[in-house]
This record gives C-alpha cells, sequence and structure tokens, in this order.
C-alpha cells in the first residue's frame, strides 16, 4: 500500500500533479519545504525529487507514525516484515478471544472477529517491540500497515465519526504492508502545534491546508488514534470515542485571526495555500470558518498573491450541493 491509500477528508493527493506544477511555475527557491498541516502526508511525498529537505508536521499521533513509517531512511528488514504479514493473515478470527478492539467495535466499525484480529495484531506488534523482536522502524511500519489494512475495511463513510448503521458487515480483514518511500531528501517529522512550530522553521516553500470548518480531524479518526497509541481509554458515545484531545483552533470562530498568526510568523520565501469553496454548504460542520476572501487579504499583507482555481470533486457526506466545487491555490511570493 502507498501513502495515499487511505481514506482522508481533504486528501490532496488527486489535486497534487497540478499543485505541483503550480509551485515549480511560481515558486524559484524550493531547496526546503515545509508541510505545516501534514494530513496523509501525500503532498509532502511529492516533493523529495523537488526539495533537499522535507519538514512536516501534524498533530495527530496516528499521522506522526505513518509519517515515520513511510518517510524515516532508517533500516529495516523486510524478510522479517513479510514474515509477520504471513503470520497475522493464517490467523482466524474465529479462534481468538474478545479483546479491547472486538469489545469496542466489533459489530459496528468492523465484525467481531476482524475486530479481534485488529486487537490481536495491535498486542503482537507491541508485545514484539517491547521484547526487541522488532525495531522502530519496523515497528512503524507494522502498525502503519495496519490502520491502513483495517481503514479500507471499515464500516464508515470514510471517517470515524459513526459507523453505518443496519449494515450486513462481512469479514473482509487482509494485513497488507506498507510501501516505505526511499528518498536521498532529509526528513523532519514533527507533531506539534502549527502556530508554534512556524515561528521556529525557516523554509523556502510553507505549504498551508489548514482544516477549515468544524470537523475536527482528532474526533473524525479517533479510531486511528486510539490503536496508535494503544492506551485502551475509557470510550463514550455512540461511536466509541476517547476524552477530547488536540482539538483544533481553525475549526472554531477563532480561525481567522489563528490563520492571520499563522501566516504572519511563517519565515518563509513563498507561501502555497489550498482551499475548497464550501463557504455557503448546506451542512454546518461543512461551512468554511474562514473566507476566501479573509484569507486572500491576509496572504496580501504578507506579500504578492496570486491566485489559481480548479474544479474538484471533494469529500461530501452527504448534505452539501458539490455542484461547481472548486479548490482554489494561492501562491504568495514573501516581501523580503
Amino acid at each position: 500500500m502507498d501513502i495515499q491509500n487511505r481514506r482522508y477528508t481533504g486528501n490532496k493527493y488527486k489535486l497534487m500533479p497540478y499543485i505541483k506544477e503550480l509551485v515549480l511555475e511560481h515558486c524559484q527557491e524550493k531547496d526546503v519545504f515545509f508541510d505545516v498541516f501534514g494530513g496523509t502526508g501525500a503532498v509532502a511525498s511529492q516533493f523529495f525529487d523537488v526539495s533537499k529537505k522535507i519538514i512536516i508536521n501534524d498533530f495527530l499521533f496516528s499521522n506522526q507514525l505513518i509519517y515515520k513509517a513511510f518517510f524515516e531512511q532508517k533500516k529495516y528488514d523486510v524478510e522479517k516484515l513479510l514474515g509477520y504479514q504471513k503470520k497475522y493473515n493464517l490467523i482466524d478470527g474465529m479462534d481468538l478471544q474478545n479483546n479491547y478492539v472486538s469489545d469496542h467495535f466489533g459489530g459496528k466499525f468492523f465484525t467481531v472477529e476482524d475486530a479481534r484480529l485488529i486487537g490481536f495484531i495491535r498486542e503482537d506488534i507491541e508485545d514484539c517491540y517491547r521484547s526487541k523482536k522488532i525495531n522502530g522502524k519496523e515497528y512503524c511500519i507494522l502498525i502503519a500497515s495496519l490502520l491502513y489494512s483495517f481503514d479500507r475495511i471499515a464500516n464508515t463513510v470514510g471517517h470515524y465519526e459513526a459507523y453505518i448503521k443496519n449494515k450486513i458487515i462481512r469479514s473482509t480483514f487482509k494485513f497488507d504492508l506498507i510501501n516505505p518511500i526511499k528518498t536521498k531528501a532529509k526528513i523532519e517529522i514533527y507533531r506539534e502545534d502549527a502556530n508554534r512550530l512556524s515561528k521556529k522553521v525557516i523554509s523556502d516553500i510553507a505549504f498551508v491546508d489548514p482544516p477549515y470548518n468544524s470537523r475536527q480531524y482528532s474526533r473524525f479518526y479517533h479510531l486511528l488514534e486510539n490503536i496508535t497509541k494503544w492506551e485502551k481509554p475509557q470510550l463514550y458515545g455512540a461511536a466509541l470515542k476517547p476524552k477530547e484531545e488536540n482539538m483544533s483552533a481553525y475549526c472554531r470562530s477563532s480561525a481567522p485571526k489563528v490563520f492571520e498568526d499563522l501566516v504572519l510568523n511563517l519565515n518563509t520565501k513563498n507561501i502555497v495555500v489550498t482551499y475548497n469553496n464550501t463557504y455557503d454548504s448546506k451542512s454546518s460542520s461543512s461551512k468554511n470558518k474562514i473566507t476566501l476572501e479573509e484569507i486572500k487579504s491576509i496572504l496580501e499583507n504578507k506579500g504578492k498573491t496570486i491566485i489559481f482555481e480548479k474544479e474538484y470533486h471533494r469529500f461530501n457526506a452527504g448534505k452539501t450541493d458539490n455542484t461547481n466545487h472548486k479548490e482554489i491555490i494561492f501562491i504568495t511570493k514573501v516581501r523580503a
């Protein structure tokens, strides 16, 4: 499985040929690429052949681990990982006892059998790491592979805000390995507040794709966060979420001020911002907290800004009309 092979709200992978072409044409300096809100990592991965240094940041634990699995240039034993893949795929969930995953998510996000298997594999990976049977890179690869594998078959619409009710779920889980990326570029991975990190990073290009609406990514992907951290917290509500954490100010009414603070403090030569035109969405959770005009004004205060538009079919939970949907790309040449 490659880095883009997951379901993720706001995933820019299909737009990347267009965005990359714009960046290469309009940004002369490219040595240091800073992906401020890394998301899936699909954007950063497209600049390994362009930039000498990639800095990627995201505040989700699962995304940070996925970056380490795909991007860190550390040693790992392919044959050993293939052995774990074979081992896990020979196990029948019917033969396993219930565990944390099956107790909470079985019969909802997964079948009980698949949930037992997911929980068993996660515990086994943890045990193997503690006993030093696998190293840190192999640990990240195996967990990322588990996340990608169950994300493909989860009983959801693409996120974990809720599971689909009154649907017959079948046991289809298969453990596949991710395909780590080889690169000569230097990699720096962070899990920090973007606004604080922006004051410390020096880059040539800062790519900014923050959340624009009220959908909190830490809540949308709580199950991936839970499996990654493996602290087995108490869960609440119909969607079985843990207590709130990592709540983003970009999903609140304060978003314009927070965005302005970020842009003003970016120490970079070029800023690339992507934005989708769902401000007038029928769904309250889809309505953008920052308007196109506010973004334009903030960026123009930082430097000369040019704007591009691209028709794009985006994620839709059902309430928002996708007609004439566009992705808007701002490229700002920062004033010296």
